[in-house]
């Protein structure tokens, strides 16, 4: 059986599967090797990420995932007292949840390969512009969250991955590299856009294959179509399936 390799975050994993997502191009790359499985929740922080665990990852499941990604941190870093304020979470508590997912991770599967992905920079200007053009005189006059805050809760999610011995991946850094990022990476000042999907998909691939995961090096679940006898199909499905 192919192994799973689970995505597990907010909205911006949630939407990884649309076309040009990062999740989908995941999902291309380990065709046939292994089976991309999505588990994005749109809006939700670290602390409500919690009652999710156990569903999700029971222990003593006879599969776990091989690796699994864990990208939250958009909504945790929104501002205390700002519109979003609900979905707040201070630093420090972010960080512990964050430390309670990777725990429960490595109780389900010692040998899994976790991979914690910070928040993607914020783009304030974008996003008050994207709250006028769909709320009108609705839309919030302050910022919801900013791009400073935001980088502390990335600083926080790699300095704990650097603690817990697991792999990480600064987007918030790593995208702010490149001029115009703002425009170029975020579509809304928060969600990604092509671009900006295809950054994500860049960094994940490059850590799966610094760990152990390589697609170019695993096999397929069943021949390739040159490697069957049209004559003989037999001889080459016997290893694999009997």
């Amino acid at each position: 059986m192919r192994p799973n390799i689970l995505l597990f975050g907010d909205s911006i994993t949630q939407e990884s599967f649309r076309s040009g997502g990062w999740g989908a191009s995941l999902a291309d790359a380990y065709s046939r090797k292994a089976d991309v499985v999505l588990r994005g929740y749109g809006g939700y922080n670290t602390r409500w990420t919690l009652f999710l665990l156990h569903h999700l990852f029971p222990l003593g499941l006879t599969k776990p995932p091989v690796a699994t990604t864990i990208f939250f941190g958009a909504n945790d870093a929104a501002l205390a007292g700002g519109t979003s304020e609900r979905q707040h979470v201070p630093v420090e508590e972010y960080k512990e949840n964050l430390r309670k997912i990777v725990r429960h991770l490595k109780e389900c599967s010692p040998t899994m390969l976790i991979v914690l992905i910070t928040p993607p920079p914020m783009d304030e200007e974008g996003r008050m512009e994207y709250a006028r053009e769909t709320y009108g005189e609705k839309a919030m006059t302050l910022p919801e969250r900013t791009n400073e805050t935001t980088g502390v809760y990335a600083k926080g999610c790699v300095e704990l991955a650097r603690e817990l011995g697991v792999r990480s991946i600064n987007l918030w850094s790593k995208m702010q590299e490149t001029d115009g990022w703002q425009k170029k990476y975020l579509r809304d000042g928060l969600h990604l856009t092509a671009e900006g999907n295809a950054v994500v998909f860049e960094e994940v691939v490059k850590v799966f294959k610094e760990a152990w995961l390589d697609a170019s090096e695993m096999p397929y679940d069943f021949p390739h179509h040159s490697e069957i006898d049209g004559k003989n199909p037999e001889k080459a499905f016997q290893q694999k399936c009997l």
